[in-house]
């Protein structure tokens, strides 16, 4: 046994994706293509929004910490999937341990983000007289150090109670990768403290930043309905379109995950689901941000004139 985790097991079995050759092989390219996209997309933004002065501002500022937080989160997964795929789909006991502290770092930073977000927007659109007073620039770095010191602490707090737990076998992990919820019915020991400490994590990271979120906009959506010009309007929820759009494709899958297994969801489900917010996500946030935002296709093209004419969506402006 192995005294430094308290576990006998040396390494996890993940479940595979598909048993077919052929369809390894399709699955593979797809996974493969969106970590391109969502390495590719997410590095170009942090340097898009770094090089140009014109784009340090705060919305672009916590832009930059979105973008960096897909990078990780994509590369915390994928290559290790990209790897079960090819060869022999297992994963050593630290390299899962690993995974997990990342991903739920990750993951907690980014809903955290989303709250911080949104209270930029709505200082932006229902406060714009006192913005540059509140959203300063040592007000951005406070916050955006509190993001990542959060969550970094639960995702530590988590770990700690996890290697804690004694693995005696089985070894075969029920997903596509390493996460809380399915490794602790895997433990010969007690859980009950990891799982009052999950369900305390996903009331503050989900529920109460979530329901934060709609306070948000519920005083955004006032505000601009208040404005008398259609212009105006659509000038105000062009500024929130992006985010809400981000907003509403991670927490879709993380609601059907978390709150929709009561309704009989079936574990299959949510597994494809987590598939979303891990994968799919990071590769379509810059996407979005980018065909969406003049300023940033603006920048992308001065620093990349080639992509004016060749860039895969469309033509930047």
């Amino acid at each position: 046994m192995a005294s430094s985790n308290h576990s006998s097991v040396a390494e996890f079995t993940l479940q595979s994706l598909s048993e077919n050759p052929q369809v390894q092989i399709f699955i593979f390219s797809l996974f493969l293509g969106f970590f391109i996209v969502a390495f590719t997309g997410n590095s170009l933004i942090v340097i898009v929004i770094s090089l140009n002065p014109g784009l340090h501002t705060p919305m672009y500022f916590f832009l930059i910490n979105l973008a960096l937080m897909d990078i990780l989160s994509a590369s915390t997964v994928v290559p290790k999937l990209l790897q079960s795929l090819m060869t022999k789909n297992t994963i050593s006991y630290g390299g899962c341990i690993a995974q997990i502290y990342f991903l739920t770092w990750c993951l907690g930073a980014e809903l955290l983000l989303f709250t911080v977000m949104a209270y930029d927007r709505y200082v932006a659109i229902c406060q714009p007289l006192h913005y540059s007073t509140i959203i300063s620039k040592a007000a951005c770095c406070l916050m955006a150090s509190a993001v990542w010191a959060i969550s970094g602490t639960n995702a530590t707090i988590h770990i700690i109670f996890i290697v804690h737990l004694f693995f005696c076998g089985p070894n075969v992990i029920d997903h596509f990768f390493c996460e809380i919820p399915p490794l602790l019915p895997l433990s010969c020991s007690s859980t009950y403290v990891n799982n009052i400490m999950v369900i305390m994590a996903h009331i503050f990271f989900a529920v109460f930043n979530f329901l934060l979120i709609l306070v948000s906009y519920g005083f955004i959506i006032s505000s601009i309905l208040k404005i008398r010009t259609k212009e105006g309007k659509k000038r105000a929820f062009s500024t929130c379109s992006s985010h809400l759009i981000v907003i509403a494709m991670y927490y879709c899958p993380t609601i059907y995950i978390y709150i929709v297994p009561g309704l009989n969801q079936t574990l299959k489900d949510g597994k494809v689901a987590s598939l979303f917010y891990t994968i799919v996500t990071p590769a379509l946030n810059p996407v979005i941000y980018s065909l969406r935002n003049q300023d940033v296709k603006i920048a992308l093209k001065k620093l990349c004139p080639f992509l004016g004419n060749n860039w895969p969506f469309g033509k930047l402006i």
